[in-house]
């Protein structure tokens, strides 16, 4: 029969010291510094229609929760165990609408991760260059990107002076389709502008025969 003093002696009571105060409360506390980094360059970085504060918050806690797994984790091998057959049962169904968000969801799990094994200089250094990266590249403006031109002309000979403008003011430009009725034809052709200008689509569209014209950016997410 189990007494009040077998109580203090259960395994259970037992892994309350298996992990300092010390190393939690340092572990934690850089998990957030991180995170809160992640956070940031984020914000910084994002380039989608609508943007989610709440899935900012979810690096930062990610991060956390992370380092707080690891950490019991790395403090009883019989606790890793259950931990994996437990955390096999789990199943994500939010969709990711952006690929680079990804990278971030990564980046907060591998931060918890490396942070809760003892290697604070790789969790930390790894973080500024790969914030630093991001901040560089995805920052970057460039006037290569692709455009859908619409065009509706009334014939051949419209046809031809819209693609002939249009090769004269794009950096390149190629047909994609052509729709054709009596009449009537419709173009969507690739373009990539020189400059951030586009002006020029103003003038396309006063052009002899053409009824209109519309520039189309496409990122990923939605057409405008």
């Amino acid at each position: 029969m189990i007494n009040f003093s077998d109580i203090f002696k259960s395994s259970f009571l037992e892994n309350v010291t298996s992990v300092s105060l010390l190393d939690m409360a340092l572990a934690l506390v850089l998990s957030f510094g991180l995170g809160l980094f992640i956070f940031l360059v984020y914000k910084k970085t994002y380039q989608g229609v609508m943007y989610s504060s709440s899935f900012g918050v979810t690096l930062v806690a990610l991060s956390m929760i992370t380092t707080v797994v690891i950490l019991a984790v790395t403090s009883n091998v019989v606790l890793s165990l259950g931990m994996v057959g437990a955390l096999s049962i789990v199943r994500f169904r939010t969709a990711i609408k952006e690929p680079l968000d990804i990278a971030f969801l990564f980046w907060s799990i591998a931060v918890g991760i490396v942070l809760a094994a003892g290697m604070i200089p790789l969790a930390v250094i790894g973080s500024v260059v790969i914030g630093v990266m991001l901040l560089l590249f995805v920052n970057r403006k460039s006037h290569a990107n692709p455009y859908i031109v619409v065009l509706q002309c009334d014939g051949h000979d419209a046809e031809t002076r819209a693609a002939q403008f249009l090769s004269a003011n794009t950096q390149r430009c190629v047909v994609k389709s052509k729709s054709a009725q009596q009449g009537s034809v419709e173009l969507n052709l690739e373009v990539r502008l020189k400059d951030d200008n586009t002006d020029f689509i103003n003038t396309l569209a006063g052009l002899d025969g053409v009824h209109s014209a519309v520039l189309v950016s496409y990122n990923g997410d939605y057409m405008g």
